[in-house]
């Protein structure tokens, strides 16, 4: 029986590892559930990792569930029980109309599972890359107030939130993505066919080059003589970059560097504290503890160091901390949004000043955004300008003092 790593938090909120053997990562998590455990990642350990042939046939090429599809799930889930269609019978009709042939096999298990006596809940939870733990914390509370409709709709209405957030930070960073690859781009063509034919030139002179031309010249040789060397040194700066990534330690800093890059980082900022806001606003709502709702709130950011901030904020509170406190000893809030924090506090309406936040931290995305050419505009202008200015007193000093040479000969 091959063996599963596994990830979670007991009933105290505390995270715990290890390994256990079971058929697939669905039996895995039901033992989990079973032990009282909320799993957040289970993963095939590196001993049964191998894939062959003959289990997994063309598994590369075979279709993924994405978000699209499980915010599709959501809504029509919602209007099915809200018209009054028995659960059953309402994921039947799903699995039959749905395009997506994984989400097709998906429904299917999740019938037998709830076929089998489980709750549904425990049933999604047999697939942990679908659903995150918050989406199966919230499925929880709502089977166990009757307001599982009332739950989906929330869960629909943060997951729309969810997707509108990341596509306006990768269309925020999209364009100095591009304008810097055409950077590099040009760049390689000046260094493997301008400088070169003017070097040819240069040589038939025979008087020494400027300094700053003989740097481009011997630039330009070395890209020219040793330019696989060159890819395969990226390559291998790619990969280590992937392998560092893969590690907890390198997701961390790279989610803490991002926060500080110029003007993509607040943009970033602003977005993840929004989605938290967004997300800890929707689970108060619910009925989740604050504490409950912290721990599965901060696997949501997408964001390793915020994240941190948030269980710490759950652990100041379980001793004995407000949240305002709470959110002064992270670190990462505005005065503004802490003195939200503590009106909602006073009056017993957190959920609603969360939410407040969550508007005006997405309403703040959407002004970067629209001023974000305008903060970029400057800095492309001057890059471009240094660039050109280097290639220009390289390329053509020594042209202008081509007559000087001339004479001399």
């Amino acid at each position: 029986m091959p063996a599963f790593t596994y990830r979670g938090r007991n009933g105290a909120g505390e995270i715990v590892t290890g390994v256990l053997e079971g058929a697939n990562a669905g039996a895995i998590a039901d033992m989990l559930f079973g032990s009282g455990i909320t799993p957040t990642e289970i993963r095939a350990a590196p001993a049964a990792a191998g894939l062959t042939v003959s289990d997994t046939g063309f598994k590369l090429f075979k279709p993924k569930i994405g978000h699209i599809d499980t915010l599709l799930f959501t809504r029509q889930i919602y209007t099915l029980l809200k018209a009054g269609v028995p659960i059953m019978r309402a994921l039947a009709g799903l699995q039959e109309s749905s395009a997506n042939p994984a989400m097709k096999t998906l429904l299917k298990e999740v019938r037998e599972s709830l076929d089998s006596g489980r709750e549904l809940s425990l049933a999604l939870a047999r697939h942990p890359t679908v659903f995150t733990p918050f989406y199966l914390a919230m499925v929880r509370v709502g089977e166990m107030t009757g307001r599982l409709e009332e739950i989906f709709l929330r869960l629909f209405d943060h997951l729309a939130f969810e997707r509108f957030m990341r596509e306006q930070v990768r269309s925020a960073l999209r364009y100095p993505s591009f304008v810097v690859l055409a950077m590099v781009v040009a760049m390689a063509v000046v260094n493997i066919w301008v400088i070169p034919a003017f070097a040819k030139i240069f040589e038939g002179f025979g008087a020494e080059l400027p300094l700053l031309t003989r740097l481009l010249i011997g630039v330009s040789n070395f890209v020219v003589g040793w330019w696989p060397a060159l890819l395969i040194g990226l390559a291998a700066l790619a990969g280590g970059f992937r392998a560092w990534m893969g590690t907890r330690r390198g997701r961390y800093r790279w989610d803490q560097i991002k926060l500080k890059l110029p003007i993509a980082g607040k943009i970033v900022r602003k977005a993840t504290l929004a989605r938290f806001a967004r997300s800890f606003a929707l689970a108060m709502r619910s009925g989740v503890p604050v504490i409950q709702a912290l721990s599965n709130v901060a696997q949501t950011v997408d964001n390793d160091f915020i994240a941190e901030k948030i269980e710490n904020m759950r652990t100041a509170i379980e001793h004995g901390d407000s949240v305002l406190r709470a959110a002064i000893g992270a670190g990462i809030f505005t005065p503004v949004v802490l003195q939200m924090i503590a009106v909602g506090e006073e009056s017993g309406a957190l959920d609603e000043m969360m939410d407040e936040i969550s508007g005006m931290y997405q309403n703040e995305v959407e002004y970067e955004l629209k001023t974000l050419a305008q903060q970029i505009e400057p800095i492309l202008i001057v890059l471009l300008g240094i660039m050109v200015l280097i290639l220009a007193l390289g390329v053509f000093l020594p042209l202008w003092d081509l007559g000087k040479v001339a004479i001399k000969k």
